[in-house]
């Protein structure tokens, strides 16, 4: 699974996702894109598993890029712990998503095979998609 080798904080902030994506809104590399409508944390295993479901259904043609990087601290506090006792430990890494990111782009396959495997892609992340292609 994706996540960074070195940070320079380990934990951080939760903030908040407002308005559209401007940065990662376009295609950049592939024919196809799978573009987000909703703004949420997409994890690292949500990622992974959209991965794995489009190269398993494209087997070994064309080329996937993967637009976004979980780099986001998530921290939990086990359960049943008492309130206090400061911040919880990292429990995964998360990319928070806002609405307009081009999340996966395609190249390499034709314009069905593509929207279905982005269509199984889709289903194993927890947000709205919507299927693009290059003008």
């Amino acid at each position: 699974m994706l996540q960074p080798r070195k940070v320079k904080h380990r934990k951080m902030q939760k903030g908040r996702t407002k308005g559209v994506a401007t940065r990662g809104s376009e295609l950049a590399f592939g024919t196809y894109g799978l573009k987000s409508l909703e703004a949420k944390w997409i994890s690292a295993r949500q990622i992974e598993a959209a991965r794995k479901a489009v190269m398993r259904y494209l087997k070994k043609g064309g080329k996937l890029w993967i637009r976004i990087f979980p780099d986001k601290p998530i921290t939990r506090k086990g359960d049943e712990v008492p309130m206090g006792g400061g911040k919880g430990s990292v429990a995964f890494y998360a990319f928070p998503v806002e609405p307009g990111r081009i999340l996966f782009e395609l190249a390499g396959v034709d314009e069905d095979i593509a929207k279905e495997a982005f269509r199984k892609a889709s289903d194993k992340l927890p947000i709205k998609t919507k299927f693009i292609k290059q003008d």
